[in-house]
């Protein structure tokens, strides 16, 4: 027996007036701001333009979805399933033109983006000199700056942008970037983006494992549709945000998300804690032959690493004592165990270089200053080293591929060893 595809016919819900553009529509996006602002959109006032990252595919399986999918929410013993309805539009990165109108339009309030760490490296000199005149497409900042620049010469209005990516300071890190782009493009719309466009600063956290067949399945059985791009996502979310929305914004706090003055210390406790124990259990873990973050807190000895880690970041983050950190430790590491979740270890060690230098090498830095011990974060960055000496293949994981690969093959041993640690400055 065949089902219906999951589109407005099928699930009848208009698109909602598009008011977010956001870049990245991969799954986190969809479990967590789409989330949040479907919980937040009661009146049907803030559709999303969604652009895809570095591949197109989520616009190739939810355009005929037009923009609808499922959410599964997986508990440790049952399942929890909705349609999020707020996705409006989704197209591929590479339409340049859609998305700097989809910027530049009156109507857009704010955008939004989850592009990883990658997302943010400036490109190369030698990427740059390549593609001339061209430059400003080669990343998002670059992209996001040549919207702006557009936005400015119509007159649009101000906006917010809000990073929702594991980066400190990750506002401030887009800002930065995006003036450098637009100072290339032309110089007079800075001003104007300095004065009147907002950078938001936020701490995000849900995990979000990579879907299966099986989750297919289960909405065509429990919902009676043909769902080509459902998420799986854990029941817990947290969504921290700091800054001013000029153009107004969802009610976010409906779905839990909170406002504060200060966000680094949340920020902190959240790369540090969670993030950077996800990098230990992955890189650790994978040395022990295990699959996914419950196989791997399953094992005494990597529970062990993991609370040595906790040990040493929780004496050295800002206002520690604010930060309920007892409570949030041992909330983790029930979300670790969560064995129906099944997060992969492999996907948390992609894109490990970017990942280290933003989750463990503060704590190492931080334990050095003060005079501590880091012997248990060097584990974790050493542990990723042996797993790319022990396969070099494993390098195109990274967006840093090139640049390990020419490590990796400079020789063997210890030299490759601190060849990779000196790559995150660290020795």
């Amino acid at each position: 027996m065949t089902v219906p595809r999951l589109d407005r016919s099928s699930w009848p819900a208009p698109a909602r007036p598009v008011r977010i553009v956001h870049i990245g529509i991969g799954n986190f996006a969809r479990a967590h701001q789409a989330w949040y602002t479907m919980a937040a959109d009661t009146d049907g006032e803030w559709g999303i333009c969604a652009f895809t990252g570095r591949r197109p595919d989520a616009a190739q399986a939810l355009g005929p979805q037009q923009g609808l999918y499922t959410l599964i929410e997986r508990g440790t013993s049952a399942d929890s399933l909705s349609v999020i309805e707020v996705v409006s539009e989704v197209r591929p990165g590479s339409d340049l033109d859609g998305f700097t109108a989809a910027v530049a339009a009156p109507q857009t309030a704010l955008v939004t983006l989850t592009i990883t760490e990658a997302g943010y490296r400036p490109p190369a000199a030698a990427e740059r000199a390549a593609a001339g005149a061209d430059a400003a497409q080669l990343t998002p900042p670059g992209r996001l700056a040549a919207a702006l620049v557009e936005r400015h010469r119509r007159h649009a209005g101000p906006l917010a942008i809000v990073s929702c990516d594991n980066l400190h300071a990750n506002g401030t890190v887009l800002r930065e970037r995006v003036i450098t782009e637009a100072e290339r493009i032309d110089e007079q719309a800075v001003g104007w983006i300095d004065s009147v466009v907002s950078f938001v600063n936020t701490s995000v956290d849900r995990i979000t494992p990579r879907i299966t067949d099986e989750d297919r399945a289960l909405v065509a059985r429990e919902l009676g549709f043909e769902d080509a791009a459902p998420v799986v996502t854990e029941p817990f979310s947290d969504w921290i945000l700091s800054g001013e929305f000029p153009a107004g914004r969802p009610e976010w706090e409906l779905g839990g998300a909170r406002f504060v003055g200060d966000i680094e210390p949340w920020e902190l406790r959240k790369l540090w804690i969670l993030n950077g124990a996800h990098s230990l259990l992955a890189f650790l873990g994978l040395l022990r032959g295990h699959q996914t973050v419950a196989d791997a807190v399953g094992d005494p000895e990597l529970v062990l690493a993991m609370r040595e880690f906790w040990d040493l970041a929780a004496r050295h983050l800002l206002n520690a004592a604010e930060l309920d950190l007892d409570n949030y430790r041992e909330q983790t590491h029930t979300r670790f165990a969560n064995a129906r979740i099944g997060y992969p270890l492999t996907q948390i060690a992609g894109d490990g270089l970017d990942k280290l230098r933003q989750r463990v090498v503060p704590v190492i830095r931080a334990a050095l200053d003060a005079g501590d011990d880091a012997g248990p974060a060097v584990r974790v960055v050493r542990a990723w080293a042996q797993w790319l000496i022990d396969d070099p293949g494993r390098a195109a994981t990274d967006q840093n591929s090139e640049l390990l690969g020419r490590v990796l093959g400079s020789g063997g041993g210890d030299d490759t060893m601190h060849g990779l640690l000196e790559l995150l400055e660290i020795q």
